[in-house]
């Protein structure tokens, strides 16, 4: 049997709140994505690149689909989740300022033994979130 062809990168990736409008505030306000779409009260998703930031309501993803409704099957998460936005080396300084001037306070500023840097600061629902050089994962320059 032949094995399919590998993945070429993450479509999509979740986290979970609780106040689609705070979530909105942060990655659409603060983090400046562009909403795609809004259901309330069960999500808001984000552009992001090539990528797509799923903000879900875990208790509403729980709720199995009707006969009507998309058949996504329930699923969700539970306590404070991680995503990292991949961020050149050169403009992390601007996202400190950016970041302690819209009131986030920055929880970590790393520099890794292998060279990238790494930012982390939490969302409303207490996610970490973290802005890095691609170069962490040896991904780019």
């Amino acid at each position: 049997m032949t094995s399919p062809a590998t993945p070429t990168g993450v479509l999509e990736a979740a986290v979970y709140v609780d106040d689609l409008d705070k979530a909105e505030g942060f990655y659409a306000g603060v983090v400046g994505l562009d909403v795609i779409t809004r259901l309330d009260p069960r999500h808001v998703f984000f552009a992001c690149g090539t990528s797509v930031v799923l903000a879900f309501v875990a208790e509403e993803t729980l709720v199995p689909p009707g006969e009507d409704k998309l058949p996504v099957p329930p699923h969700g998460a539970v306590g404070p989740g991680h995503i990292c936005f991949s961020v050149p080396g050169e403009d992390l300084d601007g996202w400190v300022e950016h970041l302690s001037a819209e009131g986030i306070g920055i929880e970590s500023d790393f520099h890794w033994p292998h060279g990238p840097r790494s930012i982390y600061v939490r969302d409303p629902a207490g996610n970490s979130v973290e802005f890095a050089e691609p170069k962490l994962w040896g991904l780019g320059t």
